[in-house]
């Protein structure tokens, strides 16, 4: 085992797109732990959906050796993390297991809204920051101007400053130096209690549960009891190691080590992320402390497209749950779609990847609901009661109800200033700050309701901007608002899955813009078909699909016009009958129509 003083434990932090995942594969491929031929981009990416998209989803931990120049073997271990803010979670996971972290900044784009907050949540868990200028090979690239920014906006020491390409590999050499001598070395007692930080765990179909855990203190080896903290269930130990991109089983982990635990896990619920693991006899009496339950912020049901599969995707999302954290779920029911799942998502982009992930890996056909945010409702009767699901809304019983509320941070060229502040004022935002970051960069801070960035809120900043703005929020609590639900109505029936809860003002221009996506959807059927929504018994929008019409008069040639009269008559009064008993069939692609019903606002 390598003694404590030659291990290092880091992250990289920075935000989306500033070069994380390139930085990983140069740092691995300086420590040839894999064959050059075996390397590609994106090593530690191993979803098919990151490489497509470009982004880390997951937090992937890698073990690589290093010979330092002052001739010690020391042992780097580092996390490559999402930069996405809706994957903060996975962030703050990754950042609670290590002592240092670097600081990524992309030359060319400079210091932005989620590398403020990143930096903020190092410094949170005391973490060492080395500052690395990323990208320093493009002609667009302007080192100084980061530099500026570290000092100013940062209040870091610019002169600390790495600056490296990724993608050449220049600088890579020095930085790696950095990393050992910069960052300090884990502390932890090899012969105290056992104390592990369960800070990641995915499912592996052959070996179960494979649990990610920086050991703080004491030591773990195959064949102990260990218990989780918990829960208070106990297991054996049957693997352990660290992660070198595949598994290398050492036998035994030491306070300082990232590493895995394969202990015949099978369930998705004894594993809770950010739990203790201690020793069964003569463990820790206190957890770890300093880890935060995720909170989801939207929510949206889901169900199979063929009811007949619904086992199937419980199954698929029990799988799911245990490599992704964050995910949060309960059975539902709705009587157009039958039986699904009510979920909780981090963003409209957890909620995306979620949605892939079940074709893709689980092969499921599903139908999303359009998401919503948890309501804070304060009834009549004294009761408060949190609802995110519109079938829930106690009609003619609320008093008043409250919505979640963010802090918004943007960062803009300041060209764009006039644009991005009109649309987050139409967004029902509040400016509560303005500052000039230099001549050219401006950061806007606002506190707007997260039902409206839910939408397109983040695709009409970047087209505002022509791609230059930063976002990124924190949800600070609830504030009153004007909620009500509305209902959609097919021929005066109500469909449950298409209702949805809305701020007041919003709820014509939405429900209007529901109804126009279906109209475009329902085909025509022999009798007329009325699309309405409506707030209770009062109608505020209605589109009509036309019938198909039968050419009753195509034998009548010439003749008396009371004839041709009498055919339509008796057409009128049929299609008037099959409209009392008719039901209109509401394709699947309805529901995804309603889904975006926003996008091209």
């Amino acid at each position: 085992m390598t003694e404590m003083k030659f291990k290092r434990n880091f992250c990289i932090v920075a935000h989306i797109d500033h070069g994380k995942s390139t930085l990983s594969d140069r740092l691995i491929q300086k420590a040839k732990i894999i064959d050059d031929r075996k390397m590609m981009n994106q090593i530690l990416d191993n979803m098919d959906i990151e490489r497509e998209r470009g982004i880390t989803i997951k937090s992937q931990a890698v073990t690589i050796p290093y010979h330092a120049k002052d001739g010690n073997d020391y042992e780097l271990n580092f996390v490559d993390t999402p930069g996405h803010v809706d994957f903060s979670y996975e962030v703050s996971r990754a950042i609670a297991s290590c002592e240092g972290a670097l600081l990524l900044i992309d030359a060319t784009q400079g210091v932005e809204s989620q590398t403020v907050s990143n930096m903020y949540m190092a410094l949170e868990h005391d973490l060492t920051m080395v500052p690395v200028i990323n990208k320093i090979d493009l002609a667009s690239a302007d080192i100084e101007s980061c530099k500026h920014q570290i000092d100013n906006e940062l209040g870091l020491d610019s002169a600390d400053a790495m600056c490296v390409s990724a993608k050449t590999g220049e600088g890579i050499d020095e930085l790696l130096e950095a990393i050992v001598t910069k960052f300090p070395a884990p502390t932890g007692n090899p012969d105290g209690k056992l104390a592990a930080l369960i800070f990641d765990c995915h499912y592996d179909v052959y070996r179960g549960v494979v649990v990610h855990v920086r050991v703080m203190e004491g030591r773990l080896k195959t064949g102990d009891l260990i218990k989780m903290m918990s829960t208070n269930t106990q297991y054996k130990v049957e693997q352990c190691g660290i992660f070198k991109i595949n598994y290398e089983e050492t036998g035994v982990l030491e306070a300082g080590d990232v590493g895995y635990i394969i202990s015949g896990l099978k369930t998705v619920s004894d594993v809770k992320v950010g739990d203790t693991i201690t020793s069964v006899e003569g463990g820790v009496e206190e957890p770890l402390p300093g880890f935060k339950e995720v909170k989801p912020v939207v929510y949206s049901s889901i169900y199979p497209m063929d009811s007949n599969d619904y086992e199937e995707l419980k199954d698929s999302m029990e799988k799911l749950k245990l490599n992704d954290a964050s995910l949060v779920y309960e059975k539902d029911n709705s009587l157009a779609l039958g039986n699904g799942f009510r979920c909780g998502f981090l963003g409209l982009l957890h909620l995306e990847i979620i949605q892939e992930r079940l074709e893709r890996d689980f092969d499921q056909a599903v139908i999303f609901t359009a998401p919503s945010v948890r309501y804070l409702l304060h009834l009549q009767n004294g009761e408060d009661m949190y609802i995110d699901n519109p079938s829930e809304y106690p009609q003619g019983r609320i008093k008043d109800a409250e919505e979640p509320y963010i802090k918004a941070s943007i960062i803009t060229p300041a060209e764009f200033l006039g644009s991005i502040m009109a649309l987050c004022t139409e967004k029902r935002g509040v400016q509560t700050n303005m500052q000039y970051l230099d001549t050219k960069r401006v950061e806007l801070t606002y506190e707007m309701p997260l039902a409206e960035v839910l939408f397109d809120f983040y695709d009409r900043l970047k087209s505002y901007s022509r791609g230059y703005a930063s976002f990124d929020y924190e949800i600070t609590g609830y504030r009153p608002t004007r909620l009500v639900k509305v209902d959609i109505l097919l021929n005066g029936k109500m469909v449950d899955a298409l209702s949805l809860l809305t701020y007041e003002d919003n709820a014509v221009p939405r429900s209007r813009k529901v109804c126009e996506r279906l109209k475009n959807e329902i085909s025509r059927q022999q009798f007329k078909v009325a699309i309405q929504g409506a707030i209770g018994g009062q109608i505020i929008a209605r589109e009509t699909v036309n019938p198909v019409r039968k050419d009753v008069l195509a034998k009548c040639y010439g003749g008396d016009i009371t004839r041709k009269r009498k055919l339509l008559e008796k057409q009128k009064e049929g299609k008037k009958r099959m409209k009392m008993i008719g039901d209109v069939e509401l394709p699947q692609s309805a529901f995804l129509a309603v889904l975006k019903e926003n996008d091209d606002q």
